[in-house]
């Protein structure tokens, strides 16, 4: 008696398309998937801005830095 057959879960199933229709499942099934998506989204640009601060300035180069040890392998 404690544990839902099939039987129980189809007729839950059936009820809740009765009362939402099929069309509405189906924007809401969008709109949850549109949700996670942009959830990632968001959780990836966040790693990409924690990964860029973490950076030390020796590992971020711009054009006025020069490496003295390929200057002076380029002399010799």
């Amino acid at each position: 008696m404690g544990s839902l057959s099939i039987w129980h879960w189809l007729i839950v199933l059936l009820v809740i398309v009765l009362i939402f229709g099929t069309k509405k499942l189906g924007n809401i099934g969008s709109d949850v998937g549109k949700a996670v998506k942009g959830f990632k989204d968001g959780v990836k640009g966040a790693e990409e801005e924690a990964d860029a601060k973490q950076q030390t300035p020796s590992q971020v180069a711009d054009k006025t830095t020069v490496d003295v040890e390929a200057r002076e392998k380029s002399k010799n």
